[in-house]
């Protein structure tokens, strides 16, 4: 009996229909797939034939959607449409509570609904450095930076890391590695509380080592297919060692995690930042922050621009770095 109950669900899922979006050009062309977005002015459609392709709004005659979306038209707040359905030129049906025939023109977003709460989501990022110079020095530096993020349940991890190395005339110049570990519970839709722990290895610093391990509440502000909001309190005990000193302080800390796709889903604009401050009267503040751009090759393949900025201040005086990074990368 149990066979045959499994064998039956096995058949039904092979031959239910899956959702298949419809997209009617003004040319007659009309275009099958799956809608990923519609953000400035660009309809992202995911191809079985063609991967994902873009789509100009307003070269669309009228389109087709049994699955459910978020929709934002100009004036009003979001909406959500259980489906939509074709109509004359340049206009769509819209099923929800109620029907309703309105203009493309006056859709600027449509978004896939996101679950709150997924089975499994995970994704990342890694980009990757080499400059080698060969002027009156020789210089190789190589820098590697990784992050992905697996959600299940009400239950999120975070890794992230990089690894830097730099070799000037055959001496080397730098080297360290970075490697952070977040988890985090959600208590209700937006609220979370975190747990972290994290550490730092530079040979050419002061304090060679750091070891930080920090708690805290979050809120998340939103998340869907465009990008998501994060920002995070917490409290963090930082022990600092080195070849002949060793000390521990608290810090309390504020970090955002921030992250928006453009022009379709080829651009994707990032900002990460933790401000802290040090429970000692020498310190004011200390700020970890950087920022850039991916822009999407391929499915996988991406191309990224970063900015970093890392930031001290005490005693009446400011201290900063930056550091660029233009590299290729992988995406998942």
């Amino acid at each position: 009996m149990l066979l045959r109950t499994l064998l039956c669900s096995l058949v039904l899922a092979l031959v239910a229909p899956a959702w298949a979006d419809t997209v009617w050009l003004n040319n007659g062309d009309r275009l099958s797939g799956e809608i990923v977005l519609l953000d400035g002015g660009k309809l992202a459609l995911k191809t079985k034939y063609a991967g994902q392709v873009l789509i100009a709004w307003k070269d669309i005659d009228t389109l087709r959607s049994e699955k459910p979306l978020l929709m934002r038209r100009q004036g009003l707040d979001s909406e959500h449409s259980n489906q939509l359905e074709a109509a004359g030129k340049g206009m769509v049906r819209v099923i929800s509570d109620s029907t309703q025939t309105v203009p493309l023109s006056s859709i600027k977003r449509l978004i896939p609904p996101r679950p709150v709460l997924q089975d499994r989501f995970w994704e990342g990022n890694l980009d990757a450095k080499l400059d080698m110079k060969r002027d009156d020095n020789h210089t190789d530096e190589w820098k590697l930076k990784g992050n992905t993020r697996v959600e299940h349940g009400r239950w999120r991890h975070l890794l992230s890391g990089e690894l830097e190395r730099k070799v000037k005339n055959d001496a080397k110049t730098a080297d360290n590695w970075q490697l952070e570990y977040d988890l985090d519970r959600f208590i209700t839709d937006h609220w979370f509380w975190r747990v972290g722990a994290e550490q730092d290895e530079d040979e050419f610093a002061f304090f060679t080592r750091q070891r930080s391990l920090g708690t805290g509440p979050g809120y998340r502000f939103w998340d869907n297919e465009l990008g998501r909001l994060d920002v995070i309190g917490q409290f963090n005990r930082l022990q600092l060692e080195s070849s002949d000193a060793e000390r521990s302080l608290n810090t309390y800390s504020v970090a955002w995690d921030y992250k928006r796709l453009l022009w379709g889903t080829r651009l994707e604009f990032y900002s990460t930042a933790e401000l802290q401050f040090p429970d000692i009267e020498e310190i004011d503040y200390v700020l970890d922050s950087e920022m850039g751009l991916r822009y999407r090759l391929t499915d996988w393949a991406r191309l990224s621009l970063l900015y970093e900025l890392d930031q001290a201040r005490g005693l009446g005086q400011t201290s900063s770095e930056r550091r660029y990074l233009l590299g290729v990368g992988v995406g998942w």
